[in-house]
Order: structure tokens, then C-alpha cells, then sequence
């Protein structure tokens, strides 16, 4: 009765462990890694960079930068911290032109907004009005909606053009804008004035706040940058001095530089993560 109850119990387990298959999760997780990293290339306007570019540029700044240090400093060590630093300064060029950019484009959304307004005032229909968004917009969107008006005159399927549209503005308030122009398209009515002019209302709101409130956090997050960047800087006057080398060139030193690197970056990203205001999601892609 004992070997029958546990054989009966080694099937449950591996049937529950079978029922799961482990290998399309990494697959998908790996897709959406790879989607998000092509996603703030396009937000940053680096449109014409892909996610793997971006990692080759990533590996050849830190082995640049390794080589660079080894050849001053004769330390392995303290060439290893340098070097985990370089292949992230990509990624973080990245991400900082995609927080300028964002807040750029923060303050022209309204403008759009504004221009399909009167462009549907004055009798366009709706492929017209986004197209002529191409030479009468505001200049940081010009060359999606000039996209977007090649598009169409190959095409003239709007829904398809439109789906390009977003795709290449990679933005939730775009996603906003593009899925009310579709659902007027399809079901018509006469509250699609209504409704962008209520749009460009929350969003001049919404701009003006952030402003603010960034204008006003700009010291804790230049105080988090310096309290992380100031320990490396002594570190990198101190390579310069063969007998402070000699301190960190150990397994004693690495540990040290690894536990300082690990604090470093944990305490910056707890004070960005205090100071940062919430972000608009782009829930429909």
C-alpha cells in the first residue's frame, strides 16, 4: 500500500512538472527584454539602432575601457570595476536622451492635438488630417507622420498605416491619439473634435505639472548621481599611485570593489526609485 501511495505521488509530480513548459517562457521573456530595449532606442530617437547594436556597443565600451585601465593602472582589479561601468554607459546615454526626448515631445503633443483639431474643422478626412501632420507639425514629429502620409498614398489602408504609426512614435500618448482616430474612422460620429480638444486640454495639464514637479526633484537626482559617481573618482586617482594599487590588486581588493560597486548601485537605485514620478504606460500597443 506504501509503494503504491508513492508511486502514485512521484506521478502527481511529474505530471505537475510536465504541465508547464519551461522553454517558450524564456523564449517570450528574451522577446520582451529584447522589444524594450528596441522600444527605448525609438523613444530616445535612436530609431535606426536595433537592441543588438546596442549590447555589441555595450561589450566594446567595457573591454575598451578595461584595456585602457589595465595599460595605466597595471590592475586587473580595478580595471574589471572600470570596465562593468563602460559597458553600461551606453544604456545609460540611452535611457537619459529617452527622458529629454519624452519631455520634449511632452510639450508638442498638445500642438498635434490642436492641428487635427482645426485640420478636421476645416473638412479633411482623417487620413488627410494625420498625414498633413508631416509638414505642419511640430518639428521633433515631422518624419513619422511624413511616414505615415507615404503610407497611406501606397497603401490606403488607414488601420495598417496607423498600426506603422504607432510603431514608430513608440509613445502612450501617440497610442492614445492613434486609437480614437481609428475608432472615429470605424463607427464614425461627430465627438471626435470633443474629444481630442478634451485630450489636448489633460494634456497641457499633465505637461505643466510634470514640469514642476521635475524642475523640483532635479536635486535628488543630481545628488544620487554624485554620491555614486564620487567613490569612483577617488578610485581613479588612486590608480595612478602604484602603492594604492597594490592595496585592491588581491581577492581582498575585489571583494572590496564588489561590494562597494553592489552598495553603489543598489543605494542609486533606491533614491531614483524614491524620486521618480509615475510614467504613463503604453497600454494600447
Amino acid at each position: 500500500m506504501g509503494a503504491f501511495l508513492g508511486l502514485v505521488f512521484g506521478l502527481g509530480v511529474l505530471l505537475v512538472w510536465r504541465s508547464g513548459s519551461r522553454r517558450p517562457v524564456t523564449r517570450v521573456s528574451r522577446s520582451s527584454w529584447s522589444q524594450g530595449t528596441r522600444e527605448r532606442l525609438i523613444q530616445a530617437g535612436f530609431a535606426s539602432a536595433s537592441a543588438g547594436q546596442l549590447y555589441v556597443l555595450c561589450a566594446v565600451s567595457g573591454v575598451v575601457a578595461a584595456v585602457v585601465v589595465v595599460a595605466v593602472s597595471h590592475s586587473v582589479v580595478i580595471a574589471l570595476a572600470f570596465s562593468c561601468f563602460a559597458a553600461y554607459a551606453p544604456v545609460s546615454v540611452v535611457k537619459m536622451r529617452q527622458r529629454q526626448r519624452q519631455s520634449e515631445l511632452r510639450a508638442v503633443w498638445p500642438e498635434v492635438v490642436d492641428n487635427l483639431v482645426s485640420a478636421v474643422r476645416a473638412g479633411l478626412s482623417l487620413p488627410e488630417a494625420v498625414g498633413q501632420l508631416g509638414s505642419r507639425g511640430p518639428e521633433p514629429l515631422r518624419a513619422p507622420f511624413r511616414a505615415f502620409a507615404d503610407d497611406y498614398r501606397s497603401s490606403g489602408r488607414f488601420g495598417e498605416c496607423l498600426d506603422r504609426l504607432k510603431a514608430r512614435l513608440a509613445d502612450p500618448v501617440a497610442d492614445r491619439i492613434v486609437e480614437s482616430l481609428r475608432l472615429a474612422r470605424e463607427v464614425g460620429g461627430s465627438d471626435l473634435g470633443r474629444l481630442l480638444r478634451t485630450l489636448s486640454q489633460f494634456l497641457r495639464e499633465d505637461a505643466r505639472t510634470r514640469a514642476e514637479l521635475e524642475t523640483r526633484q532635479g536635486w535628488t537626482i543630481n545628488a544620487a548621481r554624485l554620491a555614486l559617481t564620487a567613490p569612483w573618482a577617488v578610485l581613479g586617482l588612486l590608480a595612478l599611485r602604484p602603492d594604492a594599487v597594490v592595496a585592491y590588486d588581491s581577492a581582498a581588493g575585489l571583494l572590496v570593489l564588489a561590494v562597494g560597486g553592489a552598495v553603489s548601485v543598489a543605494a542609486y537605485r533606491v533614491m531614483l526609485r524614491l524620486a521618480r514620478l509615475p510614467e504613463d504606460e503604453r497600454v494600447l500597443r
